[in-house]
């Protein structure tokens, strides 16, 4: 660990994790499903709704007019963040999964035809499943899998196989939510560009751990959720290539992304506006550049090598469990997924709620995955930096305990 990294100054930072859940002290291990929010998110939040609490982009007073300065800049720290190009090149949304259904039903939806295929992989999200199923059925087209091999990683030569002329896009996520695998989405970028095919990352996993830059990695798309990255639910960011921005139709329709309506005829804004209909999520945009401002004043370094040393005394502690099985365990992740053979996940996590312990139980929106292992869900345990030692022990003596019970 890194002297810069402070594990103490930066777990007061974190109100929540103060509390006690069910009479014990809470240990929080479930930060793939969401991350608790530090300090300097929520008072940005409190500052918005008590200081300049307005609409942006439409008024000429001067609270619009700052709020609309802020909701700019909190745009152009996200295009920092990941490395895009320019600050169009950003889209506010409400998260992935909306990031996810605009491209479907923007771009593919008319671009694609019948016989067309969509290249998806079995360890995905339900989020980039579903839109690209639905996509196709509109269109004709369809989607096709990429399987995953035995120790949860993608079948690379099934992936090549796969890729023909008729893929026109292929859509993986950078870092996966079950096992946190790692996909090659440098060199499946690459293959899709040489058949002629776009590349949409899923990098809602990806974003908390390591540092992203779209214009060296060639993606097409890139989409993530702020509330994954410390920032609140309901905000998130789609990153899109400029041309294929500006080609696109828009997706809903209402204020802020028109220049002109009549019963004539529409003229739709410029980038960004055309995507980003209505009244935005203001505070959460503001809230999720304080995350990301948050994120780059701390030793990332320092904070994935804390994670690390903690993921490998939870599974050092835990292996002696009679039956207890990791599923795809992968190097370097964040998170590790179990199960206990003959004892239902769900029952060891109630047990785990009662001692004070929030994991994640269950499928993880990723049903093709867990059909794939033939296994009904399985528990996770997501580590973020704010995560100490204590927690893990306490995590290791609740989950003996618990098979102990049952």
């Amino acid at each position: 660990m890194t002297a810069q990294f402070d594990i103490q100054r930066i777990r007061q930072q974190f109100p929540a994790l103060a509390q006690e859940c069910n009479g014990q002290p809470l240990v929080y291990l479930d930060s793939a499903a969401t991350t608790q929010k530090p300090l300097e998110v929520i008072e940005t939040i409190r500052q918005y709704y008590s200081g300049h609490n307005a609409n942006v982009h439409r008024g000429s007073h001067t609270l619009t007019a700052t709020a609309t300065a802020q909701f700019e800049q909190a745009r152009e720290t996200v295009q920092r963040f990941i490395n895009a190009a320019d600050s169009k090149e950003i889209i506010w949304t409400r998260g992935a999964t909306e990031a996810l259904n605009l491209i479907a039903q923007t771009y593919a939806r008319n671009s694609l035809k019948a016989g067309d295929e969509i290249l998806v992989s079995e360890l995905e999200h339900h989020a980039n499943i579903v839109p690209w199923q639905i996509v196709a059925e509109q269109t004709g087209a369809k989607v096709v899998k990429i399987p995953m091999r035995s120790d949860c990683t993608l079948d690379m030569d099934a992936f090549t196989q796969r890729l023909t002329p008729n893929t026109k896009i292929v859509a993986i996520a950078h870092v996966t939510n079950v096992t946190g695998t790692r996909n090659p989405v440098e060199t499946m970028i690459k293959a899709a560009h040489d058949i002629g095919a776009i590349a949409v990352i899923d990098g809602a996993q990806a974003v908390a751990h390591e540092c992203v830059d779209v214009q060296a990695l060639d993606a097409d798309f890139y989409v993530f959720s702020g509330h994954k990255i410390f920032a609140p639910a309901g905000i998130g960011a789609l990153y899109g290539k400029k041309a294929l921005l500006e080609a696109m139709p828009p997706w809903h329709g209402g204020g802020k992304m028109v220049e002109k309506v009549s019963f004539d005829g529409t003229t739709f804004s410029a980038l960004p506006g055309k995507f980003e209909a209505g009244t935005p999520n203001v505070a959460g945009s503001l809230a999720m550049a304080a995350a990301i401002n948050w994120l780059g004043n701390i030793d990332r370094e320092g904070a994935e090598h804390h994670i690390q040393t903690l993921r490998q005394r939870a599974i050092d502690g835990i292996q002696d469990i009679e039956d207890l099985r990791i599923i795809g365990l992968q190097p370097d992740a964040s998170l590790f997924s179990f199960v206990v053979d003959g004892v239902h996940h769900q029952d060891i996590a109630t047990l785990l709620d009662q001692q004070g312990i929030a994991l994640r139980a269950g499928h993880h929106c990723a049903h093709p995955m867990m059909d794939a292992l033939n296994v009904g869900g399985t528990l996770r345990v997501s580590i973020a930096l704010y995560n100490t030692q204590q927690d893990i022990d306490q995590f290791i003596a609740a989950l003996h305990k618990a098979c102990s019970l049952l």
